[in-house]
């Protein structure tokens, strides 16, 4: 099984640590990156240019983008009824309370302070694999209606 990964991440060093991590897990995945929030919103949405987009399996939230934030984004997510349902990492370097206890209360499914080092996100990504994709069962896709 593939499966689709949505990653919101503005940071370009972030995003190819991501790439490397999701290679050495072997897991077989799309990696879809939006580099800040309204592109990852009209993704999800499936709004141009991203009519054909497939519904994340999982997707991993940077709070601090341009634009609309990651707090806004997780906020219409878990609000949307199309999206909700749609598990959605805080995957972040604030370890701020407020960011933490924000995020939970806004229904983020999960938040990691992001690691230090290659190794670190190695460990992070074969953490997230075998808990969302061994572990969990996740929502069935594709979008409905």
């Amino acid at each position: 099984m593939t499966v689709n990964v949505l990653l919101v991440e503005d940071n370009p060093a972030d995003v190819e640590l991501t790439r490397l991590s999701l290679e050495e897990t072997r897991l077989a995945h799309n990696l879809h990156v939006m580099q800040n929030g309204d592109q990852a919103l009209a993704f999800l949405n499936r709004r141009f240019p991203y009519e054909a987009a497939p519904r994340p399996d999982l997707t991993l939230l940077d709070l601090n983008l341009p634009g609309t934030d990651g707090r806004a984004v997780l906020a219409e997510i878990k609000s949307d009824e199309k999206l909700k349902d749609i598990p959605v990492v805080i995957l972040t370097t604030s370890a701020a309370d407020r960011d933490i206890l924000n995020a939970y209360r806004v229904h983020a499914n999960s938040y990691i302070t992001k690691p230090l080092g290659v190794e670190g996100w190695i460990r992070m990504f074969r953490t997230l694999q075998e808990f969302w994709f061994g572990a969990v069962t996740l929502p069935p896709g594709p979008f409905p209606g």
